[in-house]
């Protein structure tokens, strides 16, 4: 129970970092539109895909999985900013972009988790 916590833990660890370096790499495109939210979180669809299918098929340990699905891209990815920066588009009246955030987020999102288990396959 302790070392399953603690692989959570460390693979968050790690994931949020990565996801701060992708906040960093951005900072450029701010803007109105959270580019770097919806990279983080595309990418960490794909991420996810790929390691479930990877370790599906080649029947790795539950703590492996724990590390890297649950951990690194729990933290890697974040729905609490995606939510918050969607309440900021339309807060500020930006409809259509809010539109495009939310519905292109969850789009592409389960895109690639598909796309990502496929390629695992």
């Amino acid at each position: 129970m302790i070392k399953d916590v603690f692989l959570a833990g460390i693979g968050s660890f790690f994931g949020g970092i990565a996801r701060y370096l992708i906040t960093l790499a951005m900072k450029g495109m701010s803007g109105t539109f959270p580019w770097a939210t919806m990279t983080a979180n595309i990418a960490g669809c794909l991420l996810i895909g790929l390691l479930w299918a990877t370790l599906t098929r080649f029947n790795m340990s539950s703590q492996l999985n724990l590390l890297l699905t649950v951990g690194f891209c729990g933290g890697f990815t974040t729905f609490s900013t995606f939510s918050k920066e969607s309440m900021t588009l339309l807060q500020s009246g930006s409809y259509s972009l809010f539109c495009l955030y939310v519905l292109g987020s969850v789009t592409i999102g389960i895109l690639a988790v598909a796309v990502g288990y496929i390629l695992a396959k």
